[in-house]
């Protein structure tokens, strides 16, 4: 499994670059440090679904959240980041720690979760969700088993999530507004 990790992550590290695709990748992955990005979209659906408020405003927080629950693990696995000779990261972090991938975790918590309160956005939550992950190993900053952790983790939690909001009230009286 490792060697298969470390051929992927080489693969994602030497195809496909190119000063647009690595400038693209860097603004994504840096709008979901500290789960910004799911906070954001948790702040727009409370702004703009009334009849959800209550639910998207608690889902803004599940990003934000499963960034810290994602730092515990990661200091009981203690795996440090990939370090590929003659192929630096073409970002920082705010750790040395890569398992499990907190931008994966954040992402895929928050797309489920928030799948919830609107499955019509499913595809695009998860899109979002993926797009997310992938940048990370394609920025030298995880190996792809960081990020497939991290969307499982992100997953269960977003599920834990997910039936915390649904026993949220809805405003019936609130305008719906999607």
């Amino acid at each position: 499994m490792k060697q298969l990790d470390l051929k992927v992550l080489k693969t994602m590290r030497t195809r496909g670059h190119h000063p647009v695709a690595e400038k693209s990748a860097m603004t994504i992955s840096k709008s979901g440090e500290n789960g910004y990005l799911w906070f954001g979209i948790g702040l727009a659906g409370a702004a703009f679904d009334g009849k959800h408020r209550k639910q998207w405003l608690a889902a803004s927080l599940l990003g934000p959240l499963a960034i810290g629950l994602n730092f515990l693990v990661k200091l009981v696995v203690r795996r440090p980041r990939p370090e590929l000779e003659g192929l630096p990261p073409l970002g920082g972090a705010p750790s040395s720690l890569s398992f499990p991938s907190a931008h994966a975790t954040a992402s895929f918590a928050a797309a489920t979760a928030m799948s919830r309160i609107r499955p019509e956005m499913k595809l695009a939550l998860f899109g979002a969700a993926a797009v997310m992950a992938v940048s990370r190993p394609y920025l030298g900053m995880h190996y792809p088993s960081d990020i497939a952790a991290g969307a499982v983790l992100g997953i269960g939690l977003g599920a834990v999530a997910g039936n915390v909001l649904e026993g949220l009230e809805e405003d019936p009286d609130a305008p719906y507004d999607f």
